[in-house]
């Protein structure tokens, strides 16, 4: 059994997240914009690395790391910062309790991207072919929430 279906993947408590790695920061609408526009070139980069099998383990770091830079310019647009990658997910549930199955999936493409990174271990293809379409379908889901947040003269840029 690999150390994924072990783990049984759970999102961070909201309230350890604040206690421990949530602080309160001034909105500021031209670094979120930025942290979208850099998430969405590394989204291109994703989408032209290919998908063998060789490769998936990035393309799959890649595509956490795109919706990592969303939550974070989300976070962000509610004055937010967090030292902490699941408080990231954690905080993206507790404002949208409709989608947990999403941030579920980005919990478990954390615990990949986390093993690839201090293990070594690769994501299976079986997750990366599963789910690739949910990456892209989660990645819009996140910037119409940015968008939905952004100051109105923002949304006109």
């Amino acid at each position: 059994m690999k150390a994924a279906e072990r783990a049984g993947i759970e999102l961070m408590g909201w309230i350890a997240c604040e206690r421990q790695f949530i602080r309160r920061v001034e909105i500021d609408w031209e670094r979120i914009s930025s942290m979208e526009k850099k998430a969405m070139q590394r989204l291109e980069r994703a989408k032209t690395a290919g998908g063998s099998p060789s490769q998936v383990s990035f393309i799959v770091e890649d595509y956490y790391e795109v919706m990592k830079e969303l939550l974070i310019a989300y976070a962000l647009s509610f004055g937010i910062r967090s030292k902490n990658h699941q408080c990231l997910i954690s905080f993206f549930y507790r404002e949208n309790p409709d989608f947990e199955t999403e941030a579920r999936l980005i919990a478990r493409m954390s615990f990949y991207r986390n093993r690839l990174e201090y293990y070594g271990e690769d994501t299976p293809l079986s997750f990366y072919e599963a789910n690739k379409e949910s990456f892209e379908g989660i990645i819009r889901l996140l910037r119409d929430l940015l968008r939905g947040r952004k100051s109105p003269k923002e949304k006109n840029n």
